[in-house]
């Protein structure tokens, strides 16, 4: 089914460092915000002429009520570098929403996340409130700002740490066959690098829970016309990342 998809143009209500290098931007937005699915994303253009291409931006909340949308990004380069040096007040240019996104059928999943790849996930948390536990892990205790978001909207929170400065020390999976031992999941929701959600998909087939996967593609188009961000399925067909997915049932890409 084709969903709608919107061009607006978007105000820069609030824009804040959460930690070094992350940033939380809310805009305004009527139509996206309306229609917008956990786990799709926007194609976001700063204003003419200072980036050619958009940027792919997961949507992490929204407002429908009072038209707003939440995005989280890093700076990794000169186009979020530019978007760093906005303020509240000025203009963007936002194409969405897009992609598919996690399941809506799921009634006790374990949302499972790693830096910013906690951000859609969020957009879950928050659409059902008080339906899932997270499991979130960090280099250290610092990166976990995204507890207080969370908070609010889910049942458990566990956390890992690389340096074991907050939670279990280890890895963001090395907790999971715990959990999924523990508690009737019914689905686990996995985004993050990839090393850790193939790590994770694995570890959700062995307990026979079923896993989606939000992969993270570099786009230019975001609406499937350029294959730039296409994949190989494990049934042999390329799938493109910003129209079939982003979000995929962990068997389809990961063998």
């Amino acid at each position: 089914m084709t969903l709608p998809k919107y061009v607006e143009d978007a105000r820069i209500l609030t824009q804040k460092e959460r930690m070094e290098g992350v940033f939380e931007i809310i805009v305004s937005s009527e139509k996206i915000a309306a229609e917008a699915k956990p786990g799709q994303f926007v194609q976001l253009g700063l204003p003419e002429g200072e980036t050619i291409l958009r940027r792919p931006v997961g949507i992490a909340a929204r407002d429908e009520e009072k038209k707003r949308l939440t995005f989280f990004y890093r700076v990794v380069g000169h186009g979020t570098g530019l978007l760093a040096s906005h303020q509240a007040g000025d203009n963007l240019s936002i194409l969405g929403p897009l992609g598919h996104g996690f399941s809506m059928e799921a009634k006790r999943p374990l949302l499972v996340g790693g830096g910013i790849g906690l951000s859609p996930l969020l957009s879950w948390a928050q659409a059902f409130p008080g339906r899932a536990d997270v499991l979130m892990g960090g280099r250290t205790a610092v990166e976990l700002f995204w507890q207080e978001d969370f908070r609010p909207f889910v049942r458990e929170i566990h956390i890992t740490t690389d340096d074991g400065s907050l939670g279990t020390k280890g890895f963001t999976v090395a907790i999971l066959p715990e959990l999924l031992q523990k508690n009737s999941y019914d689905c686990v929701m996995v985004c993050g690098p990839e090393r850790m959600m193939r790590a994770a998909a694995e570890i959700a087939q062995k307990a026979q829970v079923p896993c989606q996967v939000s992969l993270e593609k570099r786009m230019a188009c975001g609406l499937g016309a350029c294959l730039s961000c296409s994949v190989d399925g494990q049934d042999g067909r390329r799938r493109k990342v910003c129209k079939d997915g982003p979000v995929f049932w962990a068997e389809e890409v990961f063998p």
